[in-house]
């Protein structure tokens, strides 16, 4: 035995499955840039150090990335919208959690239901508005699909 105890094992192990902002940024398709950005706009969490001061992501962040990245790529999102979802997202996690007095829990599942609720709103006038743009396009694309005058 190295004369590591199973709590430093543990902690290295876990400490294992955390990325270093390159790899994190890689993983994601993002720069470091783009990863420091969202951390400055609150959208991530300050990620763990090294002793270097050196960022690491856990898995989880990763996770977290890559729902930025979809809401904003996919849907359209701008950051404080995705900020304010994100926030939604973690208020309904919260208040799922044992021990919290009744009135605590009754306020963060009624903020967090009202965040989901504009979350889904949100969704519905992206998705409206990507069908009108749709149609639009498909009309000026019909334009070009009929036969020109004199062609056989």
């Amino acid at each position: 035995m190295t004369g590591e105890s199973m709590t430093d094992v543990s902690e290295r192990e876990t400490r294992d499955a955390f990325v270093q902002i390159g790899e994190a940024a890689s993983l994601t398709d993002l720069t470091q840039r783009t990863l420091r950005f969202y951390e400055e706009r609150g959208l991530l969490h300050p990620p763990e150090r090294m002793q270097g001061g050196f960022r690491l992501y856990s898995p989880a962040d990763i996770e977290r990335i890559e729902r930025i990245k979809q809401l904003k790529e996919l849907l359209g999102f701008s950051l404080s919208e995705i900020g304010e979802m994100l926030d939604a997202e973690e208020l309904a996690e919260g208040s799922a959690g044992r021990g919290a007095a009744a009135a605590e829990y009754d306020w963060r599942s009624d903020t967090a239901r009202d965040g989901l609720q504009r979350q889904l709103e949100l969704i519905d006038q992206k998705m409206a508005g990507m069908a009108r743009l749709r149609e639009q396009i498909a009309a000026r694309l019909s334009h070009y699909e009929r036969p020109r005058p004199g062609a056989r």
